[in-house]
């Protein structure tokens, strides 16, 4: 879908906003059904939560997609429909866009920097995170949704940054 084609969905979609607890909570509602819901901090505009939900094949509502935004933690004895909970030591992948940039975020890396190396493929338009270690050969990062809903977002290894961080809070 090209920018503009992306962009005219955004207008004809039903839009609700409301201001709740410091963020300003918009739902969008599309014409072929699906939903999208933004969280953005009222103070500084930045998009906290990106969220989608689509019908199922029967029309009951799905269960809402996290596209932008650190993945809500599950409460105390609350394990979820499947009844099984993740390990916390495992990698935990999330999105985090700005204005200037899309930003993914990886928590919980178990080895040192020299470990890993990030590199772009082009031809599948996605980041891979490789690591030296035999246990885990590597990750692969797809580019964010909305990069590939608008046509000519594309990524170069000079417009990849990162950085290492130890020990950062979630």
């Amino acid at each position: 879908m090209a920018v503009t084609g992306w962009l005219e969905s955004l207008r004809t979609a039903q839009k609700t906003a409301l201001l709740q607890d410091g963020r300003r909570k918009v739902h969008y509602l599309f014409p072929d059904g699906k939903e999208m819901a933004e969280e953005y901090d009222e103070k500084t505009s930045e998009l906290l939560v990106r969220k989608w939900r689509v019908k199922s094949a029967l029309g009951a509502m799905g269960q809402w997609q996290l596209e932008v935004g650190d993945p809500a933690p599950l409460g105390a004895g609350n394990l979820g429909p499947e009844l099984i909970k993740e390990s916390n030591t495992n990698p935990i992948f999330m999105r985090k866009d700005t204005k200037m940039s899309f930003q993914w975020r990886i928590r919980n890396l178990p080895y040192p920097k020299d470990v890993y190396s990030v590199c772009v493929d082009q031809k599948e338009r996605c980041i891979i995170v490789r690591t030296t270690n035999k246990k885990r050969t590597g990750w692969r990062l797809l580019w964010t949704p909305l990069a590939m809903r608008c046509a000519g977002v594309h990524g170069t290894p000079s417009e990849i940054d990162t950085s290492y961080l130890w020990m950062t809070p979630c």
